[in-house]
């Protein structure tokens, strides 16, 4: 019963206009993950805190882009988590981990977001996300 009412609860914050999306010049490429958080309301609450403007930590969202995403948004439903990341064409997506790994608070953040995400508090953003297969989209006409 408290899961069903926490998840009215989320349902009441969705956006059913839409949510705006930047446009780049010269062409790219997305990349979709998961991720399940625990099921813990209060975790959930603590973990949508630290991913806020007012709480974020200015330091990864400056490593984001320094490895050359050019946006990242996470989507949440219950406790699954679906981030979208959009890079440039050329994006090399391990040689971007491995340079993210290695930037300022990077692993500290990971360390400190893992006990709500329900990982290992080494493990790195790539071994926690899991990328997910496009199994669909508007096919485009010959």
């Amino acid at each position: 019963m408290i899961i069903a009412i926490f998840f009215v609860i989320l349902q009441e914050n969705i956006d059913m206009n839409g949510y705006r999306q930047k446009h780049f010049e010269g062409k790219t490429k997305r990349f979709v993950q998961i991720l399940d958080l625990r099921d813990d309301p209060d975790m959930i609450k603590e973990y949508r805190k630290w991913h806020s403007e007012e709480f974020h930590w200015k330091e990864i969202r400056e490593g984001i882009k320094a490895v050359g995403i050019l946006e990242m948004e996470i989507y949440i439903l219950g406790t699954r988590l679906v981030m979208i990341v959009d890079a440039p064409e050329d994006f090399d997506w391990q040689s971007a981990m491995d340079k993210l790994a290695t930037l300022p608070r990077q692993a500290e953040w990971e360390a400190f977001v893992a006990k709500l995400q329900g990982c290992r508090a080494d493990a790195r953003s790539d071994e926690k996300w899991q990328m997910m297969e496009r199994m669909f989209y508007l096919y485009e006409e010959p």
